[in-house]
């Protein structure tokens, strides 16, 4: 069972980058962050793996800035 992905919703996606709803929305509308899955009529979620991933490439891209 821990192979199935775990898909969190908005407000946890904005918890874990530290980003605010509208500005997760903004890089998701210029393909900059992870793709939701629609999870009903009216809700999405996203895969946890994925947004921590991004959450990583940001640290990477940070450090390799900086070395």
């Amino acid at each position: 069972m821990s192979d199935v992905p775990q898909l969190i919703s908005l407000n946890r996606a904005c918890e874990i980058t530290s980003l605010s709803r509208t500005m997760i929305n903004r890089l998701r509308a210029d393909g900059r962050f992870p793709s939701a899955v629609p999870v009903g009529e009216k809700r999405i979620a996203f895969c946890r793996d994925e947004v921590v991933g991004w959450v990583r490439e940001r640290i990477n891209a940070r450090d390799k800035a900086a070395a």
